[in-house]
């Protein structure tokens, strides 16, 4: 009988490896040695799937409802609506000069004084020759009443006495050409030049004028001037006072343009109150149309009369109908709502239905 049993341990310990050491039986061992480097392999490539997933991060704003306004560009400079600019008529050196820069003057107050002594003796001479001349004619009268002379001769004595006397008035009138005098009441704006210059004629010297009210003279080009009209209103802004718009209205718009410059004059009247000064360059911005309360969307979110509008994270292009566009913001007469957000700027890059990480920023107002 113990010859066919066979043996119950040595059954069990064929079927089982034997136990580990004593030393041992605490450690955790893995059946692969790389199986912790996979999961995190894996999990290294999930989170960069997900991440790529998110798409392209965009900047996005909100329709919102504002006042849309046409513009029309232009750029000038402050003028008085009233005042003279005064100027020699002949070449000499300035001798006085009366220093009332910013004072009131008088029509024909004296402003300046040129040389005029040349001037001067030239008159001197002719006068002198008047006299000769006189006693001549007297002389030639006298013969010719006692038969002593000719009419021949009586007449070119009287012909040289008016003669000198023509050229005593000329001169006497271009005296008058070496003092430069006040056109006007007002005030002196300007004065240029200082004693022992040399001046030509048409060298500006003193701007005499009314310090109110003012304008700007403002060029605008040919392509916009149908659309400027008088009583439009404008804003206007000068580097003296950084990105603070001033009210303006256009007054006139000259009927003649400049075909060379292709520009036509334009007149934007300033309030009494303006800081504007005499002198200042300033850009304008003429209002040719304005609408209230409609859809507007920043002008860069606007490409080819579409828009990129962002819902549930992905791109849809969308086309839409624009009415007035503005330099900032653009009229949306159909095809959005106000509230949806669209990509400003808008890309060419991005696909329609792609997915995008969106990031609302805020709009100046209208």
């Amino acid at each position: 009988m113990d010859m066919l049993t066979p043996d119950r341990s040595s059954a069990i310990a064929a079927n089982h490896p034997p136990a580990p050491p004593a030393a041992d039986r605490g450690r955790r061992h893995f059946p692969w040695p790389g199986l912790l480097t996979m999961l995190l392999a894996l999990a290294a490539t999930a989170a960069l799937a997900a991440w790529w997933l998110r798409g392209p991060a965009i900047t996005v704003v909100r329709i919102t409802r504002g006042t849309a306004a046409e513009i029309v560009y232009a750029t000038g400079a402050v003028e008085p609506e009233t005042w003279s600019r005064t100027t020699p008529l002949v070449r000499g050196r300035i001798v006085e000069r009366c220093r009332c820069e910013g004072k009131a003057v008088k029509a024909g107050d004296l402003l300046a004084r040129l040389d005029d002594k040349e001037a001067l003796a030239t008159l001197n001479d002719l006068r002198a020759q008047e006299e000769f001349q006189r006693h001549e004619f007297e002389r030639q009268s006298q013969l010719l009443a006692r038969g002593a002379s000719t009419s021949q001769a009586y007449q070119r004595s009287e012909s040289d006495l008016a003669r000198i006397r023509a050229q005593i008035a000329a001169q006497s009138q271009r005296l008058d050409y070496f003092r430069l005098v006040s056109p006007m009441d007002g005030v002196v704006l300007k004065e240029d030049g200082e004693v022992g210059d040399m001046v030509d004629p048409g060298t500006i010297l003193y701007r005499v004028g009314l310090e109110k009210p003012l304008w700007v003279i403002a060029d605008v080009n040919e392509e916009d001037i149908p659309r400027v009209q008088v009583g439009q209103k404008a804003l206007l802004r000068s580097d003296a006072f950084g990105s603070q718009a001033l009210p303006g209205t256009v007054k006139q718009i000259t009927p003649a343009g400049d075909p060379v410059a292709k520009t036509f004059r334009v007149r934007i009247g300033l309030p009494d109150d303006t800081p504007l000064r005499v002198g200042m360059s300033v850009e304008a911005n003429i209002v040719s149309r304005e609408k209230a309360d409609v859809l507007l969307v920043p002008a860069n979110a606007v490409v080819n009369n579409g828009l990129l509008v962002i819902d549930d994270g992905r791109v849809h292009r969308r086309k839409v109908r624009v009415g007035i566009r503005g330099s900032a913001a653009v009229e949306i007469l159909e095809g959005a709502q106000q509230g949806e957000m669209v990509a400003a700027p808008a890309t060419a890059d991005i696909k329609d239905g792609e997915r995008v990480r969106p990031m609302e920023i805020e709009t100046a107002a209208p």
